[in-house]
């Protein structure tokens, strides 16, 4: 069996019929399904029942034991953003319970769009279309931190720049129970006593993507305007002014891809200062602190990257990768350094 096919031992398709006949969403048998790429191991596929399509998504055949808890939240964060000015894709349906099939699923519509990580096609090679993606990214994210969910009890956004430094600084230190690795001399003391010495004051709560980069973003085909932020796994309440940190953290420097998202040709998108400067004018949260944002995206970021070079060393991943994240997170905690002087 190809690898595009392997879906197929872990997804039974007239199981996930039979449930989606039985809550009103078509009638009949699924009578076509292809697996889709996607930034997570999760298994995404696009299916057709009665004549409408839908995209299907569960978690990967070895899950973590969090999997499935994973996908409920996100599927409780895209239900919550209808009806918003937040891009996103639609929710149709979700299957919390495990009982059905051993694992929880949700249904989303299908978004007519491209991933800019993938290449972008020759339409979005103008400079003209490009600067109006990286606007539209932007007006994205400043929605995001302007929208009030009904989400209770979700996430802890109490303290929540408190904890910031501390939550990975311990994961960075936990990385030494693995011998191979040496540490990380990159000056992350000097960047966590910057952070704890310039903590913003003005925190307001709000949702948070939680990994904003332009490889979980689909863009439309005929035009430079978003479709939707995708992978919302990682969301929570917080700070959403991390959401334009993490922009700052990974958006290319005068065309240098630091963290490797592929986005090419890179001739006309704005700079990391326009982009602060047009989220300023859309929310009404203050960009003053856009400095500490961006370097915590950078320390928190560049520690999560060594995290897969620490198990590349253990031989739990591979090692190209490994070292390939490696020379990213030190890039990464190089920018912080930029940020904060």
């Amino acid at each position: 069996m190809s690898a595009p096919e392997k879906w197929k031992d872990h997804v039974d398709l007239d199981a996930i019929a039979d449930w989606m006949n039985a809550t009103g969403l078509g009638d009949g048998r699924i009578t076509s399904a292809r697996s889709l790429t996607g930034g997570t191991q999760n298994i995404l596929l696009r299916i057709t029942l009665d004549g409408r399509e839908f995209i299907f998504r569960r978690p990967p055949p070895s899950p973590r034991p969090e999997s499935s808890s994973v996908l409920r939240r996100e599927a409780r964060v895209l239900g919550a953003l209808a009806g918003s000015d937040v891009p996103h894709p639609a929710l149709i349906a979700s299957e919390p319970d495990e009982t059905l099939t051993g694992y929880s699923f949700l249904l989303i519509e299908p978004i007519d769009g491209f991933n800019p990580a993938e290449g972008l096609p020759s339409t979005h090679h103008d400079a003209a279309t490009q600067r109006r993606m990286g606007e539209s990214y932007i007006d994205a994210l400043a929605a995001l931190a302007e929208v009030q969910p009904d989400l209770p009890d979700f996430g802890r956004p109490d303290g929540f720049l408190e904890r910031q430094v501390g939550r990975w600084t311990a994961q960075l230190e936990s990385y030494a129970k693995v011998q191979q690795w040496s540490g990380l001399d990159v000056g992350v003391s000097r960047v966590a006593d910057w952070l704890e010495r310039n903590r913003p004051t003005d925190y307001r709560p709000g949702l948070i993507h939680g990994d904003c980069h332009l490889a979980n973003t689909m863009f439309s085909h005929g035009s430079g305007d978003i479709a939707a932020l995708i992978d919302w796994e990682l969301a929570t309440m917080g700070d959403p002014r991390l959401d334009l940190g993490w922009v700052m953290a990974t958006w290319p420097e005068e065309g240098v891809d630091t963290v490797g998202l592929g986005v090419t040709p890179w001739s006309g998108f704005p700079t990391t200062s326009e982009l602060i400067a047009r989220y300023g004018e859309r929310t009404t949260r203050s960009t003053n602190s856009a400095a500490w944002f961006g370097t915590l995206a950078c320390f928190k970021l560049g520690i999560l990257l060594e995290g897969t070079y620490v198990r590349a060393l253990a031989g739990k991943a591979p090692m190209p990768v490994g070292e390939r994240l490696h020379a990213a997170t030190l890039l990464l905690f190089d920018r912080a350094e930029r940020l904060m002087a």
